[in-house]
């Protein structure tokens, strides 16, 4: 086929996805022609089967590549792709628009309009999620997920050397989150984000933005991120500001990542949350215990039965809510317990806080509050309450909002590591990496043998225990005997501490100091 025929499929298929109209025809592929460096235009039939987006895009791309048009490097064929698909695109305020009249019929209505419109643009990266490994296992925390991440393409060699040689003066957008990358053509080590739209909205009096991830973890993956350029921060402002948006979008959860260093996320410079539409096994965890803290009649609290440590809250009333919710972060912000190695500050460093996250259930407001640490020691430098040194052939990196809920996000170099454990299980020549030598041994002393057809299935479950037991080590009160009555030792401080504080207001303004940012 020729680049003709391709131009003639992809304005077909935008007419099909009612992104433009058969009258927006010849527009759309003049603009398209001229972004190609193409100068004619042949009259072709259009297939019986259209190409999909994705690979018509990933063809003329490659095509432009051939003809000089761009660089063949990844930043510019991206650059290229989201241009293609941004001429289909309305304006942000005409998407603003049609996303309110739909809310005004139903909020899922509304967004399911955008997550819609999200993939069909490519702003959501469909063709590269369908790599991921992605399965469920059961463990007896209830049935957790396991996501190997294949859908991040490497860099281009030459664009990490561009990279190195400029060094851009440009501090615009600031940062990958910031709203101002909303139609942003992109730079050198800056991604393209033609075909981004965003969808303005009010939490709290504040001008905060909604909008999808391009590499969706689990269905209706979105980001919503505040206007202003921000460093992340879990307070009561927090707080309002989750319970405000699964308010206004009820069949959403949202979460935060914690807001220091190890415990936190990826990107603590920008104010955001997550968000959509799944239900994570900590969600669906029981209640292990229930307990009452007397100044919160219009709360109900419990401790949940998560691998983590997690206080739930539930409540019709929103502001006694996010008054409890306060009173849980700032005990726990002050709390030591040196017994469990916790411990609240060294010198002026704060080392506690929580992960929050927010949903709707049966008409009331919960909020999941998992405590979390970040002490380093010398035997564990990487974090305390972090995965332990055993368990890095596994899982290394940052617990963050998505591993907390119960997803695992593992490294990409796994599904090659354990083709090749499965293959020296089931007896063929295969070598297996060292840093899962232990881990194969104790394989091997669990099962004794390995057939083909059950093997992989034997390597699904273990990864699953392998990735509790991740969980088990961010939890800051272990899953004990002793853990346990640590922390009952936290839930009596709650309630103490609030009684300490209505006997004796002006505690309130030196027990808890300010957490270091």
């Amino acid at each position: 086929m020729n680049n003709s025929s391709f131009v003639n499929q992809l304005v077909e298929q935008a007419i099909q996805k009612k992104f433009i109209t058969d009258r927006d025809r010849m527009y759309a592929r003049n603009q398209i022609l001229g972004l190609l460096g193409i100068d004619a235009y042949e009259e072709c039939e259009l297939p019986e089967t259209l190409l999909p987006i994705p690979d018509l895009l990933e063809i003329i791309v490659l095509k432009a590549a051939e003809r000089g048009i761009i660089e063949g490097t990844f930043d510019e064929k991206e650059k290229l792709s989201a241009n293609l698909m941004n001429v289909f695109l309305d304006k942000p305020s005409a998407i603003q628009q049609t996303f309110e009249e739909y809310y005004s019929l139903s909020p899922e209505i509304a967004t399911d309009y955008f997550y819609k419109l999200s993939q069909n643009s490519n702003y959501i990266q469909t063709k590269r999620i369908a790599k991921n490994i992605h399965y469920k296992t059961p463990t007896e925390y209830g049935e957790i997920d396991i996501t190997i991440n294949l859908s991040k393409p490497e860099k281009d060699p030459r664009d990490i050397a561009r990279e190195r040689a400029v060094k851009s003066a440009s501090k615009y957008p600031k940062c990958l989150l910031c709203a101002e990358n909303e139609g942003y053509t992109g730079r050198i080590g800056h991604p393209a984000r033609s075909n981004h739209r965003v969808i303005e909205l009010n939490l709290e009096n504040e001008q905060w933005y909604f909008q999808y991830s391009p590499y969706i973890y689990y269905n209706e993956h979105s980001i919503v991120l505040s206007g202003e350029h921000r460093d992340m921060k879990i307070n009561g402002d927090a707080f309002r500001r989750l319970l405000a948006f699964v308010e206004q979008f009820p069949h959403y959860f949202i979460g935060s990542n914690a807001d220091l260093p190890i415990v936190g996320g990826s990107i603590l410079s920008h104010d955001h949350y997550q968000a959509g539409k799944y239900t994570f096994a900590m969600a669906e965890a029981p209640d292990e215990e229930t307990f009452e803290i007397a100044s919160f009649p219009e709360v109900a609290f419990s401790k949940v039965k998560w691998p983590m440590s997690v206080l739930r809250l539930r409540s019709s009333d929103k502001a006694a809510l996010v008054s409890a919710a306060e009173h849980v972060l700032n005990t726990w912000k002050s709390y030591s317990n040196e017994q469990a190695e916790i411990i609240a500050f060294t010198g002026g460093e704060s080392h506690q806080t929580v992960t929050p996250i927010a949903r709707m259930r049966d008409g009331r407001f919960e909020l999941d509050l998992v405590l979390r640490n970040n002490r380093t020691s010398e035997e564990h430098p990487m974090g305390i309450f972090h995965p332990h040194a055993d368990l890095h052939h596994i899982k290394k990196e940052n617990i963050g909002l998505i591993e907390v809920m119960g997803l695992a996000v593992l490294p990409e170099r796994l599904k090659h590591e354990l083709q090749q454990i499965e293959a020296f299980l089931v007896g063929e020549e295969a070598e297996v990496p060292e840093h899962h030598e232990a881990w194969v041994q104790h394989l091997l002393s669990n099962y004794q043998s390995f057939e083909k057809t059950t093997a992989d299935g034997i390597l699904k479950k273990e990864v699953g225990l392998k990735f509790s037991r991740v969980l088990e080590d961010a939890g800051v009160f272990k899953r004990t005997n002793e853990g346990n009555n640590h922390f009952s030792h936290f839930i009596q401080s709650l309630k103490r501490e609030r009684n300490d504080k209505n006997e004796n207001p002006s505690r309130n303004n030196t027990h808890a100091p300010t957490a270091k940012h």
